[in-house]
């Protein structure tokens, strides 16, 4: 005749039915970990610096401080100042909703002056004809892209538009000389131009 088996000891934890609860919090707090939209920004040594940083949240403030040599964050999340020195400088910005503060890496990459001038600035159309052009950069520090604003939209024709990456693209739906103003920016040295569209 056997023995009855021993009694196991209960282990101390949650019961089985605990853990998915346990694990989907987890997720839902991994999956909310990054609070800012970027997080790595380019600079230009001696060229004053002013950026916002952008929340991926609502109503939050930031805990103002030194990020580099010379660049502050106030509690706007405004980076402002002017980069002393060149490299890399890596460095913690307290994001706070209420009372509640977490704290996020900010990457910032200075770089020393490199001159660059824009490629084309000049594009040929037609109407109907699609238009497929870029504006692009000569020059400036390796690796770094260059950004493209449009500073006034009135400017450009109907149907044509002008991305952040410097592609000019669309259909043009009418005849004329557009003059479209620009500012580049590369690492954070900025110039204002004008591109000339000339649609047939």
């Amino acid at each position: 005749m056997c023995a009855p088996a021993p009694a196991l000891p209960r282990l101390a934890g949650p019961a089985l039915t605990d853990p998915v609860a346990g694990v989907s919090s987890r997720i839902v707090s991994d999956q909310a970990g990054e609070s800012l939209v970027e997080d790595t920004f380019h600079f230009t040594q001696g060229i004053e610096v002013r950026r916002r940083l952008l929340p991926t949240a609502e109503g939050v403030t930031f805990r103002p401080g030194h990020l580099a040599a010379g660049v502050r964050v106030d509690g706007s999340g405004l980076l402002h100042g002017t980069p002393q020195r060149p490299g890399t400088f890596v460095a913690p910005v307290g994001i706070c909703s209420g009372r509640s503060c977490r704290e996020q890496e900010l990457t910032l990459v200075v770089v020393g002056y490199e001159p660059w001038e824009p490629r084309e600035l000049t594009f040929p159309g037609r109407v109907g004809v699609p238009l497929d052009g870029e504006i692009g950069v000569e020059g400036g520090p390796a690796g770094v892209l260059p950004t493209f604003t449009v500073t006034d939209q009135a400017e450009l024709p109907a149907g044509v538009s002008i991305g952040p990456d410097g592609q000019v693209g669309g259909v043009p739906a009418a005849e004329g000389v557009f003059e479209v103003p620009v500012r580049i920016c590369v690492a954070g040295n900025c110039a204002g131009v004008v591109v000339r569209i000339i649609v047939g």
